[in-house]
């Protein structure tokens, strides 16, 4: 999968100069294991720049963080989405390596996610957990391979693309997609929307099996599963309304027609036959919900067709950019 974008300098006056790899690291009290992550990837790209980023943590992540030579940021704003948001205006790079602070995902797969980014084989590298069968071993958590499978079906027949892990949190970019991501979510909804916009936007996407391990005694997860799971569903059904609307629109439009012919269809079969219609109520709401069926068809071929003009126009004014550098 394959498309361009722009690369425009981060409005932030906190961005930095190129650097060839960054390492992302958002963190809510991560004190067990913000130290360990810092030095893991410190040995296994010593030429990145590690970057941790605070969101409000009320332990002390941020200081331990300081300490093992991390350059450390941060967030007001509660939410990953919201840390991801600032990270990526912020930082200026080549490669952009994402991984969550509480040692679940190995270092020494990090070089194997920003290879393909740096070598201009991918623009999205993700940490696939699932193919080798060690997050079902080491994840302890109730239901959590049953929101990441939903979400991955869910995905694929919206998009047609099949993620082999469309929930993990470690995942290398290029500079072309980090510019051109529009980050709406707010929370743990990031990571769909991440998938969802390289999927839509036709960039490379290439999955790296790692080995996942489950977070080590006295580390916490932030995560609610149902709670989360619930907003990352909506997440879904929202990017659906706005990269899909045709198909979106005309599902709904589908549901209305049919309970319209269930209820219409009697009433129309026994006016053929009497010449009456006893049951006016029923004729009226299968009218109204025919009615309702063409105009919500109606709206999802207008709204189909401004998506178009817009991703053509998003086409262009990445190979305009391009084209300047």
């Amino acid at each position: 999968m394959q498309t361009k974008a722009p690369v425009r300098k981060a409005a932030s006056e906190m961005s930095e100069q190129s650097n060839r790899i960054a390492v992302l690291i958002p963190c809510f009290n991560e004190a067990v294991t913000i130290a360990k992550v810092v030095n893991d990837f410190k040995r296994e790209l010593p030429e990145a720049t590690i970057y941790v980023y605070d969101n409000n943590s009320t332990d002390d992540t941020a200081s331990i963080a300081r300490t093992a030579g991390a350059i450390v940021r941060f967030e007001p704003r509660q939410g990953k989405g919201n840390v991801v948001r600032q990270m990526f205006r912020e930082i200026d790079a080549d490669c952009y390596l994402m991984v969550d602070g509480d040692d679940t995902y190995p270092a020494q797969a990090a070089r194997s996610l920003c290879e393909p980014i740096l070598n201009g084989i991918a623009d999205m590298t993700v940490g696939d957990r699932l193919s080798n069968g060690t997050y079902a071993e080491e994840n302890k958590r109730a239901f959590h391979n049953f929101g990441n499978n939903l979400v991955r079906s869910m995905i694929k027949w919206i998009y047609g693309y099949s993620f082999d892990d469309v929930m993990t949190g470690y995942r290398a970019f290029s500079k072309i997609f980090v510019k051109t991501l529009p980050v709406t979510s707010e929370g743990f909804q990031i990571e769909t929307e991440l998938s969802i916009h390289a999927v839509d936007r036709r960039f490379r996407i290439l999955d790296v099996p790692i080995a996942y391990r489950d977070r080590p005694e006295g580390s916490v997860s932030k995560l609610n599963t149902v709670s989360d799971g619930i907003k990352v569903v909506m997440m879904i059904g929202s990017l659906f309304k706005e990269y899909r609307p045709l198909k979106f629109f005309t599902l709904i439009s589908l549901a209305f027609l049919i309970v319209g012919l269930a209820l219409g269809l009697p009433v129309v079969s026994e006016f053929i036959e009497t010449g009456l219609v006893p049951r006016l109520p029923t004729a009226l709401l299968a009218t109204g919900l025919v009615f309702l069926s063409a105009l919500f068809l109606a709206t999802g071929l207008i709204l189909d067709s401004v998506a178009k003009t817009e991703r053509k126009q998003w086409e262009l004014t990445v190979n305009r950019e391009i084209s300047r550098q």
